[in-house]
């Protein structure tokens, strides 16, 4: 089945690398224009450049701190300013933030809430009324896991994501008399900039590779996941091929997750 995404704009955030890379390149090749958001520049542009190989679409990279309500308002402008419209937004941007409930502060939760929650939120204000007037609009929020089964010490970052899957339930319904789809993803253990960031801190003397098959040993399939696996994912559900599923929060972590 070949998806096509040809006349579709796209918003993608937390996209100058990682997952939100790989879904804004998929997009692109499905011939989506695509705007790619993130905090610094350098690796926007090179993000850009990157991406621009090979789309189908328009690319365009605009810095942006989601965190922040006028950073939010602003990227909002320069998209519709480069492409007119939006179709289809993915609330990526976030990291892992986790730790001991007592050890965290009003900030540390204040600051989970801005990025992962309230970002959502925001943005998702901004594209909804002019999705509803083109009875046209794909929204996806990516959380993790844990949002469905937090463990220990998975606070801020699992509350945080728990609250957008609720996000997630409340715009689809009301977005679906509009035919505005709204899907959650739930990452697992997925190989990014993340996991090496996390091997730098934690691989001791493993390779990288060794590293990501200790890690992967874990899950049920044996073995972590590709993000090319999780845009793919992506790319059907913001398609017309995916036109009849919403208000779904679908784990994309080969079996890990000890809730369905």
């Amino acid at each position: 089945m070949e998806i096509s995404l040809k006349g579709r704009s796209a918003v993608v955030t937390g996209a100058s690398q990682g997952l939100g890379f790989a879904m804004a390149k998929a997009f692109a090749e499905a011939g989506a224009d695509v705007a790619i958001l993130a905090r610094r520049k350098e690796p926007l542009e090179e993000a850009r450049r990157a991406l621009a190989a090979s789309a189908k679409g328009r690319v365009a990279a605009i810095s942006c701190d989601v965190a922040d309500a006028a950073g939010i308002a602003g990227a909002y402008e320069a998209v519709m300013g480069e492409f007119g419209k939006v179709d289809i937004l993915v609330n990526n941007a976030g990291k892992s933030a986790t730790g001991a409930f007592e050890s965290l502060s009003d900030a540390d939760w204040q600051a989970d809430l801005d990025l992962k929650l309230f970002a959502a939120i925001r943005f998702c204000r901004l594209v909804l009324p002019q999705m509803k007037e083109r009875r046209w609009g794909r929204i996806i929020n990516a959380l993790n896991i844990g949002a469905k089964a937090p463990r220990a010490r998975s606070a801020p970052t699992s509350v945080s994501r728990a609250a957008g899957m609720a996000l997630t339930k409340v715009l689809a319904g009301e977005g679906a008399p509009y035919n505005v789809l709204v899907n959650a993803l739930l990452v697992g253990l997925i190989v990014t900039d993340q996991i090496v960031r996390r091997h730098r801190a934690d691989g001791a003397n493993l390779s990288l590779e060794d590293f990501i098959a200790k890690a992967g040993a874990a899950v049920p399939l044996g073995r972590m996941g590709r993000a090319e696996e999780f845009a793919s994912l992506a790319c059907l559900l913001v398609s017309d091929a995916g036109g009849f599923v919403t208000d779904t929060a679908i784990n994309v972590d080969g079996g890990m997750s000890p809730v369905v």
